[in-house]
């Protein structure tokens, strides 16, 4: 393991890289307020018994990188974009597959407008696309989305925070596949461990989920071969958000995995891994 600290000006971001240094590079961008250890150290090493070296790093006001005080944080999402840019620099990567989550994958996508010789492929798991559209009219799950409201508060101490986490992964995870409390709290002890604090990260809700200036226009350009991942239990993006993705990139594929919501449980950890590597295998340059 490579651990880096990555200089975007006044901010550090932390950051590591695991895997055989030659190996072709992959890097995760993880979604809001998440640092690197929202991947699942599990699903990463089943990316690098893939073949990849794996690269992935804690976005400004989460983890171990630079938090902003709120008042302070005047950055945008094409911010977010350049430290992403600023990560694969600092490991000497010239041009990596690209896989982002949710925020991330909208990091993804402005990574591919703007900066496409520096992506080999691109996977969208569990997002929507630059302007937000939806070929359907099938709303987010206003439900599962008001319960996650009320568990917004963070807890006082660790373990009513850890417990504040589990129940909001019990939202986010969905009806359909079985839950499993006990992982979603080794995660967020993983997670709380690495930040050093039980504190939650907060700075990116402004961010989150909000139609950008680069939309439909820009994303009918990619050029990179790009693979969408879509959840059929995601109360933030419905499947129609999947498609609308796969209408407008040229040539991208879409796969839908039945029940999964807004997470990356262990119990698709080897499906999800598979066609992430099925596709980057097929972009080797």
């Amino acid at each position: 393991m490579a651990e880096k600290i990555v200089h975007v000006g006044d901010v550090d971001i932390w950051s590591e890289a695991l895997g055989e240094p030659g190996a072709p590079p992959l890097l995760l961008i993880m979604g809001a307020n998440a640092s690197a250890m929202g991947w699942p150290d599990e699903f990463v090493e089943l990316l690098v018994q893939g073949g990849h070296r794996v690269i992935r790093y804690d976005h400004r006001d989460t983890g171990r990188s630079t938090h902003i005080p709120p008042a302070d944080a005047t950055y945008e999402m094409a911010d977010l974009a350049r430290d992403a840019l600023a990560v694969l620099d600092a490991h000497d990567v010239r041009s990596a597959h690209v896989m982002g989550m949710s925020m991330g994958g909208l990091i993804g996508q402005l990574l591919a407008v703007d900066h496409a010789d520096r992506l080999r492929s691109l996977t969208l798991a569990l997002t929507g696309a630059l302007d937000m559209g939806t070929v359907d009219d099938t709303p987010p799950d206003a439900e599962r989305l008001e319960a996650m409201l009320a568990l917004s508060t963070p807890g006082g101490d660790h373990e009513s925070e850890v417990d504040r986490r589990v129940a909001l992964w019990r939202a986010l995870h969905g009806t359909v596949l079985p839950f499993d409390e006990a992982e979603y709290r080794r995660l967020e002890e993983r997670v709380i461990a690495h930040a050093g604090t039980f504190l939650p990260a907060t700075g990116h809700i402004r961010l989150a989920s909000i139609p950008l200036e680069r939309g439909g226009d820009d994303l009918r350009g990619l050029i990179t071969p790009t693979l969408i991942i879509q959840g059929t239990e995601d109360p933030f993006y419905p499947t129609g958000y999947g498609r609308y993705l796969a209408q407008l990139i040229p040539g991208a594929v879409l796969e839908l995995i039945d029940g999964l919501g807004h997470s990356l449980p262990r119990a698709v950890h080897k499906k999800v891994t598979d066609l992430v590597l099925a596709h980057t295998r097929q972009h080797v340059a």
